[in-house]
């Protein structure tokens, strides 16, 4: 084949990538909220998180919770069987703590967590918020602001800070869980995912669709109980956080987030539609072709600068991530491929997942 029809080849495959990334990242951006009309009672707002583990996390959280422009009625954690003193710290901030030290057949960890922790609130809306969240002083009260304004269930994915190297090699994996989330083409869906680390709903809607009590043995149950709450007429709106909503989630650096990352990763990529998928795959390919061979002719190293240039537009929307790993973005695309290689293995191979010291049979939510 001649040279130049390999490099139109070439070039109609990387902007179709190109095109792929723009069409897939929506800036659905949660807003700060409206100065509110005078008189105008507050929600009742309770918030449930659940922790195993988590005492480095926690105190930053629950600081955050204090601050709040809209105070919520009660901060409800739920000690998962943790050895670090999760539970003491979450009392010494005021909250109420339910200690978990044995796993009832049939749930996950988590689920059985915020499931718990519900039962055990009284607010009119409620917010699930992973331990590793941190929330703006204006954080709480744009939550509840966006879930009245979509008139259903919304969750956040948050803005993530990545201090480290190793964090940063999550970038392209981040950047993918942005397009599954927000894709253009998810919005409607009757099986619409929402993000596990903060979720906010009406109560009555959470009890309508049965909590997540419905969704016990998921290991993503996040996408599960968005596809319920979807299933059932009630609208599901996905934001970024920007600067209201952010996380930390893997301060152990790239072992710790390939860990994580792996345990939902294939069955949460099976939950999304094929356009989606379809377009995400274009978007990888010409990361990998552009990263790995870009020296092999002008077309790929034009390309490179190009995907460069995006993925640092991208990123400054999604976390602390820098201008370096834009430009060396092979090394984050290959982390992606190490997360989906394992994931696999976990999942189609041994059936179970690991995570926090516990294992999960996929599926059914009993320790393995």
């Amino acid at each position: 084949m001649e040279t130049w029809m390999v490099e139109v080849a070439i070039g109609a495959l990387l902007t179709a990538g190109l095109w792929a990334g723009t069409r897939l990242f929506d800036r659905n951006f949660l807003q700060e909220p409206p100065e509110s009309p005078q008189g105008e009672p507050p929600k009742k707002v309770s918030v449930i998180i659940p922790a195993r583990n988590e005492a480095e996390n926690l105190p930053d959280l629950l600081a955050s919770l204090q601050v709040q422009t809209l105070q919520p009625a009660e901060v409800v954690v739920v000690d998962d069987g943790s050895g670090d003193g999760t539970g003491e710290i979450a009392a010494r901030y005021g909250a109420r703590v339910i200690r978990h030290d044995e796993l009832p057949p049939g749930w996950t960890g988590k689920t059985w967590a915020l499931w718990d922790g519900f039962r055990h609130t009284t607010g009119d809306i409620v917010v699930f918020l992973d331990a590793d969240v941190r929330l703006a002083p204006k954080g709480l009260e744009a939550l509840a602001y966006a879930r009245e304004r979509a008139g259903g269930a919304i969750s956040v994915v948050p803005y993530y800070i990545v201090p480290t190297f190793g964090e940063k090699l999550a970038l392209v994996v981040n950047l993918l869980g942005i397009f599954v989330f927000l894709s253009p083409y998810e919005a409607g869906k009757p099986n619409r995912g929402m993000y596990g680390p903060c979720i906010v709903a009406r109560r009555e809607d959470y009890l309508e669709i049965g909590g997540h009590a419905a969704v016990r043995s998921e290991v993503n149950e996040d996408m599960a109980l968005g596809a319920r709450f979807a299933a059932a007429g009630i609208p599901v709106e996905n934001y970024l956080g920007g600067g209201l909503v952010t996380c930390r989630m893997y301060p152990g650096g790239a072992r710790d987030a390939a860990a994580g990352l792996a345990k939902s990763a294939v069955r949460g990529l099976a939950a999304v539609g094929r356009t989606t998928v379809l377009l995400c795959a274009l978007w990888v390919a010409g990361l990998l072709l552009t990263g790995m061979f870009f020296w092999l002719d002008w077309v790929l190293a034009v390309g490179l600068v190009l995907y460069a240039a995006q993925l640092y537009r991208m990123a400054r929307h999604a976390g602390t991530f820098g201008a370096v790993m834009p430009v060396l973005h092979v090394l984050s695309t290959l982390f992606f491929a190490v997360v989906m290689l394992y994931s696999l293995y976990q999942t189609v191979w041994l059936g179970r997942v690991s995570w926090k010291g516990r294992q999960i049979q996929v599926g059914s939510g009993r320790d393995a």
